[in-house]
This record gives structure tokens, C-alpha cells and sequence, in this order.
């Protein structure tokens, strides 16, 4: 038996059209605001599309009217990832080191600038009330090195820019039914 989230509405028995159809919707957003942003990437030659930017589309378009959904909410939580991640950078001495990625696993710096990014990211949204999921992982990319200082974090904040900019307009152009998984 699973349990129900606290303060969560009970899940109604959809029709699998009707589950068929959001689906499409969700893929119609997403796929459309992370296109905008790989063919920006590919015009500026910068690598803009990053993990970051997946859960942040989908948030605006599965579930445009909660609190992780605000644009508000989407912009400081992304900014506090991104400047928490920057000073961890900064306090472990990785600002001109390889990335994981490069390194091809992590050093004990970047497993302590990783936690330490999202702690103080986690611990600042709670602070200003800016609650955003997907912050977390900026704060992760820019820590471990995979979004480091340079092209690679240029990119991530021109998509970023344009996720939160198109992210919120196309789940409004697209208006979810009602019953449908972002009304609950």
C-alpha cells in the first residue's frame, strides 16, 4: 500500500486518454522550451542545455500554480544554487581545477564543495522561502565542476535564462485541463 504525502490530495483514477494527453502536453513544453535552448546553443556555440534545465520546465509545466512552480521562486532558488556552488568553488580551491567529469571521478575537494554548495543552498531557500527543487542540482553542477567558471557556466545561465523566461509562458499558452495532475 503507498502512502500518501502529507497535505496532498488524493490521485483520481484518470482515463489513460486523459493521462495520454497531459503527457503530451508535458512533452510539448518541455520539448519546446529545451529546444529554444539547444538551438541558442548551437548558434552561440555555447553548451546550454544542462541537467538543471529538464526538472525546472517540467515543474513549470506539470505543476504551474505550486509554490516551486513561482517564477519568483525559480529565479532566487537558481540564483542562490548558482552563487553557492561559486563559493564553494571558491572555499575548496576549485575555481581553476578540472571538473568530475574531466577528473573522471570526484576528489574528497568536490565531494566537500558539493556538500557544502547544497547545504548552504538548501539552508538559504528556507531562509528567503524560495522553495525550487531544481536548484539544487545548479548548485551541483557549478560545484562539482561540471558547470565551471567560463563557457560551460555561460551556457548554463543563458538556458537557465531562457527556461525561466519561456518556461512559465508556455504553461500558461498551454493551460492544463481541469482534473489534470497540476490542479492537485
Amino acid at each position: 500500500m503507498r502512502s500518501k504525502a502529507v497535505g496532498s490530495a488524493p490521485r483520481v483514477a484518470e482515463p489513460l486518454y486523459e493521462r495520454v494527453r497531459v503527457g503530451i502536453r508535458f512533452a510539448i513544453i518541455v520539448g519546446v522550451t529545451l529546444a529554444v535552448c539547444g538551438l541558442a546553443g548551437h548558434l552561440i556555440r555555447w553548451p546550454v542545455i544542462s541537467s538543471t534545465l529538464g526538472p525546472t520546465a517540467y515543474v513549470f509545466a506539470a505543476h504551474p500554480d505550486s509554490e516551486t512552480a513561482h517564477w519568483r521562486n525559480a529565479l532566487v532558488g537558481h540564483s542562490v544554487g548558482l552563487a553557492a556552488g561559486l563559493g564553494a568553488l571558491a572555499a575548496f580551491g576549485l575555481w581553476t581545477r578540472p571538473g568530475e567529469a574531466a577528473i573522471g571521478f570526484p576528489t574528497w575537494a568536490q565531494v566537500g564543495a558539493a556538500s557544502v554548495a547544497i547545504a548552504v543552498t538548501l539552508i538559504a531557500l528556507e531562509l528567503v522561502r524560495s522553495h525550487h527543487a531544481p536548484a539544487g542540482a545548479t548548485s551541483l553542477l557549478v560545484a562539482t565542476g561540471l558547470a565551471a567558471p567560463g563557457q560551460a557556466l555561460d551556457g548554463l545561465l543563458v538556458g537557465l535564462a531562457l527556461v525561466l523566461v519561456l518556461g512559465p509562458v508556455i504553461g500558461r499558452v498551454l493551460p492544463p485541463a481541469a482534473g489534470s495532475p497540476s490542479d492537485r
